[in-house]
């Protein structure tokens, strides 16, 4: 990219204009990926809202019904569960999560030995897919506690939380919130090393305990990061798929049904119109949260 800058002098006052020239390269460089992006996301996208005012199922006749999938939407008890279950889970996993992580992330900047060899370990989780862990932690719950539970005599350890309609959330929070510490974590590493070590220094120099500089110091000086990770988890939960899949396939009956899920299985089911609505919602929801983001996060300088 080339600027010229162009003088211009009127009297006693001397104005400096200065104009980009973008040179053709950057374009041809932009072009391909513009046009992969266009064709895989975008196009995709506009011919589903299309077909969201449409009664098609996937394939065959079709004709327009304008907007009774969106007031159908509205009104279907399976729907609203699944967003009421999608919003409950993500709220509950942005907090546990959370406070691990930053817990953690406090432990890890900390003076103690092998610090670099535990950020390893506390790592590892993220680099495993999701449905691997998803099978994986469904056999603890579904065999191993159960039988631990039956061996010590401990009653509530015997059933298995996947069975139950009222509990399975927890199993899904639980293994969610072990995927997703890590990438949390990091960033909070990050926050905390950019915290100068002199400001820590001022406040014991004071009297300030562990305790006093973690709530007043520490805290306030990472807010920007706090805010960065509840925003990207929650928008990353929302879309929760495969760890559920994996665990409960949406069961005990629908209790754990999410969006994503509840979306995949009309495709299948021959509901493509009216799913495609209710993706459209979802896509809203998706970048009004987006927006609470970028309105949350302006001003901040925390990355």
């Amino acid at each position: 990219m080339s600027t010229t800058t162009t003088i211009v002098t009127r009297g006693d006052r001397t104005a400096r204009r200065s104009s980009r020239r973008v040179e053709p390269i950057y374009y041809l460089f932009l072009l391909p990926t513009l046009l992969l992006f266009t064709l895989a996301i975008t196009l995709p996208g506009v011919i589903g809202i299309f077909f969201s005012f449409t009664d098609s199922i996937g394939i065959g006749d079709w004709s327009f019904n304008g907007v009774t999938n969106y007031i159908a939407i509205f009104s279907d008890p399976a729907v609203l569960q699944s967003y009421l279950f999608t919003f409950g889970f993500s709220i509950a996993t942005v907090i546990v999560v959370n406070v691990v992580a930053f817990l953690l992330a406090v432990g890890l900047t900390s003076r103690i030995r092998f610090k670099t060899g535990l950020r390893t370990i506390f790592v590892i989780p993220m680099v495993i897919s999701g449905i691997i862990i998803a099978y994986v932690f469904n056999f603890l719950f579904s065999n191993s506690l159960p039988a631990a539970g039956a061996a010590t005599g401990i009653p509530w350890l015997e059933t298995s939380l996947l069975a139950n309609p009222d509990l399975a959330w927890i199993a899904i929070v639980i293994v969610t919130a072990w995927q997703a510490v890590p990438g949390t974590l990091l960033i909070y590493i990050a926050g905390l090393l950019s915290v100068p070590g002199e400001v820590y220094e001022a406040a014991s120099i004071d009297g300030a305990n562990k305790s006093q500089q973690l709530l007043r110091i520490t805290v306030p000086l990472v807010a920007g990061y706090v805010v960065i990770n509840i925003i990207l988890g929650f928008k990353g939960f929302l879309n929760a798929y495969d760890i559920i899949i994996g665990l409960t396939n949406g069961g005990p009956g629908t209790s754990t049904r999410s969006v994503a899920m509840t979306i995949i299985a009309g495709f299948n089911g021959g509901d493509y119109a009216y799913q495609m609505a209710n993706a459209t919602i979802f896509f809203i929801v998706a970048i009004l949260i987006s927006l609470l983001q970028l309105s949350m996060t302006r001003g901040r300088n925390a990355l």
